[in-house]
């Protein structure tokens, strides 16, 4: 039986309920009890009980980054000599070939242990990541998720599977993912599988229907982008006669075991279907930006009562910025400063994320969650109060303010140091295979 006390100056136990001068007690990786600083560091030292002081602190639970690409790192600040005008063209002259169909093993590992470690810095304590590296067969998964576990973070690992290369790749892609699910559940470990296929207009119908058995044999999750811009609208209304969420309605495969990532370009009968089938919905405000895709719909969403996570996209790794983006974005879109509040937002990047990815004991300090929380510096150079929490940490919150990270109880970084990682090394690592992978382009 493993036990350890924090205190902290503000307890932000989830989005709808902060604490001063208040703990918690962690036993066996999860929280059992709330209460007062005063008593608990009187029940610490009857209990022989570790603990840690953070009463000049803030204490968070950890954020999710629902959706991500850790390989993303591969095409950060990629020379581009090709002109992207559209979704389309960016996917078939630059990401496609340029990105996923050249990354192997070695690639994925590397990248997987500097943005895993640069997660944690940021507060991130658990993540859902799509790899998409279709010649990086077989037991690629594995391998990122032995770097993952040295860091001990909790993850979703997925590989992408479609027929863009062919029905067989496609399939080949598939069983990777499901050997990983059965070599995950004969583990002790904070990873999971679940299936993973592209879009709408790289997979056939019946290739959808086979994942989606899978994913219900399995009791998994079943991941895919849908509509990140208008192209694949417009491919499913010139192949099917209908929008791509219409086209997933209609043919049965909308459930809660769905995690449908970007939702960008989406009407409202479409997230009428979304919100009726309960599936969950991620979102990514930067990468949106970035590849032209436009702005989702997410404040319309979340009033339909849809669960929506929050997503970094392996674009941008800082959550804090992610947060932001979700927080500014749309209320200048909707030119309406009322839409998406920050406490919202931070839920989004808390218990949502963790409720979209199935994790119904993550995202909350209350008794019963799971021990995944972090520790800031009080930086902000305005009084922080119970009133302004959400606002401060959402709109002036900053990764240098990230002191200490526990996942399932277990430091993963202690006053600012990361406890199984040097980052310089990894740091340096990535930085040589990338220069080598820029220059073989």
């Amino acid at each position: 039986m493993t036990m350890l006390a924090i205190t902290a100056g503000m307890l932000v136990c989830s989005g709808d309920k902060v604490l001063c001068q208040a703990g918690f007690v962690i036993k066996d990786g999860k929280v059992t009890a709330v209460m007062v600083n005063k008593d608990l560091e009187q029940w610490a030292l009857s209990h022989d009980c570790s603990l840690v002081d953070a009463s000049d602190a803030v204490v968070i639970p950890g954020f999710i980054d629902a959706h991500t690409h850790q390989y993303g790192l591969f095409s950060h600040g990629i020379p581009m000599d090709v002109p992207v005008a559209g979704f389309r063209e960016f996917l078939e002259d630059f990401w496609w070939p340029r990105i996923e169909n050249r990354l192997q093993i070695e690639n994925v590992t590397v990248s997987a242990l500097f943005s895993g470690a640069e997660m944690i810095r940021s507060g991130v304590t658990g993540f859902c990541d799509t790899l998409e590296a279709p010649y990086a067969l077989p037991k690629v998964l594995v391998q990122q998720a032995g770097e993952i576990e040295k860091l001990g973070l909790r993850a979703i690992l997925s590989l992408e599977s479609s027929e863009r290369i062919s029905e067989e790749n496609g399939v080949a892609c598939l069983e990777e993912n499901r050997s990983f699910i059965e070599w995950c559940r004969k583990r002790q470990s904070l990873i999971q599988g679940m299936i993973c296929t592209h879009t709408s207009f790289t997979c056939s119908p019946s290739f959808l229907r086979k994942a989606q058995s899978l994913a219900e044999e399995y009791g998994v999750k079943w991941h895919f982008h849908i509509s990140e811009s208008t192209y694949e609208s417009e491919y499913c209304l010139r192949q099917y006669g209908k929008r791509a969420v219409q086209f997933y309605h209609e043919a049965g495969l909308l459930s809660p075991q769905v995690l449908a990532s970007q939702c960008v370009q989406i009407d409202a009968a479409e997230r009428q279907m979304l919100q009726k089938s309960g599936a969950g919905a991620v979102h990514m405000p930067l990468s949106n930006c970035e590849v032209g895709g436009g702005i989702a719909p997410v404040p319309e969403m979340l009033a339909a009562g849809m669960q929506v996570g929050l997503g970094s996209d392996g674009y941008i790794t800082d959550f804090f910025s992610v947060m932001r983006g979700a927080f500014l974005i749309h209320k200048g879109n909707l030119q309406n400063a009322s839409v998406m509040p920050a406490q919202e937002v931070f839920k989004m990047a808390t218990e949502y994320g963790a409720k979209v990815l199935g994790w119904a004991d993550v995202g909350r300090l209350e008794p019963g969650y799971a021990a995944d929380f972090v520790i800031l510096d009080n930086l902000f150079p305005t009084p922080l109060t119970r009133k302004n929490v959400f606002d401060q940490l959402v709109v002036h919150g900053a990764r240098e303010m990230v002191r200490s990270v526990f996942v399932a109880g277990n430091p993963v970084m202690l006053d600012h140091k990361l406890q199984q990682v040097d980052i310089q090394v990894a740091g340096a690592a990535l930085k040589n295979q990338v220069s080598v992978f820029w220059e073989e382009q």
